[in-house]
């Protein structure tokens, strides 16, 4: 289960708002806005504060959608939550540009506080590393941002160590204690960076979110070796992302989960996510149910 004063750990995932993450070919396989914002509705019902999402989830949709979602809520609610957002993904940068270029950052950065209705992001991500780009200048660019008001803290996403290290030591001042965050794939079948990123991570102060820790959906239980999935799933509807996962190690983890869910007369996504919860290290995870039974079935429904 997720206990009540487990709620601050648990951020609500706006990747599936106008597609299933940044992908343009799965831009029509994602929740449509009414869906997106009852779900919304039904996260701050529960009582979750933290909301993640990038600039290229849905080609900018999701962005718009959460937005449209908050100028709805009172002050005090819009005061109290955290919103993180991403910039870097090479979905988002047009030919010939380089995704995190000092060009690029300012400018995702505008059209993502326009699309959020905000004047400053609470949290701003790296979604990815740009292999061209300069680190000194990303760094500069968000500097800019930071002393501008329009971010508060920024992290990282889809980090290695070496690329952790290299953002702690080469942001100074202001900017360091600003970064605050990094954001990588950890689950039951996804845990290498228990061996370096959660220790530097813990070592230097900064907070280890968790993304995907169902792996996907694999570790959500409806899934069994040999049978095909159901057309309206993940591994359905983009099978090319799990072609690598569907192995014999990840099918024998997900009836080892089952044991464990039952044991302890627990749902099977429960006992996923109870795994990374209780990780040393883990500071968060987050989780992005596409109904209110899903809600229900990670331990949170009402």
């Amino acid at each position: 289960m997720i206990w009540p004063d487990e709620l601050p750990r648990v951020v609500f995932g706006c990747g599936n708002f106008g597609g299933l993450g940044s992908s343009p070919a799965l831009r029509d396989k994602g929740d449509p806005r009414e869906q997106a914002l009852a779900l919304l509705d039904h996260a701050r019902g529960l009582g979750l504060t933290r909301f993640d999402t990038a600039n290229t989830y849905g080609g900018g949709v999701s962005e718009t959608v959460l937005g449209e979602w908050l100028r709805r809520q009172d002050k005090a609610f819009r005061t109290r939550a955290q919103i993180a957002t991403k910039v870097g993904n090479p979905h988002g940068c047009p030919a010939g540009e380089r995704p995190l270029s000092g060009a690029q950052v300012a400018g995702h950065l505008e059209r993502s506080l326009r699309r959020l209705g905000l004047e400053r992001i609470d949290l701003y991500y790296l979604h990815e590393f740009d292999p061209v780009t300069p680190l000194d200048e990303t760094l500069q660019a968000l500097d800019l941002a930071l002393a501008q008001g329009k971010i508060a803290a920024f992290g990282v996403s889809n980090a290695r160590r070496e690329d952790l290290a290299a953002v702690a030591a080469q942001a100074g001042g202001a900017l360091r204690r600003a970064f605050t965050h990094v954001q990588n794939e950890f689950n039951l079948i996804e845990q290498r960076d228990l061996a370096d990123v959660i220790p530097l991570a813990c070592s230097e102060g900064i907070a280890y979110v968790a993304f995907s820790p169902l792996s996907g959906g694999l570790l959500s239980g409806k899934y069994r070796a040999g049978e095909p999935a159901d057309p309206a799933t993940r591994v359905a509807v983009a099978p090319e992302i799990y072609r690598d996962r569907l192995t014999a190690f990840t099918f024998a983890e997900i009836d080892a989960l089952r044991r464990r869910a039952a044991d302890r007369g627990w749902t099977v996504p429960v006992a996923a996510l109870r795994f990374v919860l209780d990780t040393p290290g883990v500071d968060s995870l987050i989780i992005a149910p596409r109904s209110i039974e899903q809600f229900e079935a990670y331990g949170m429904g009402d």
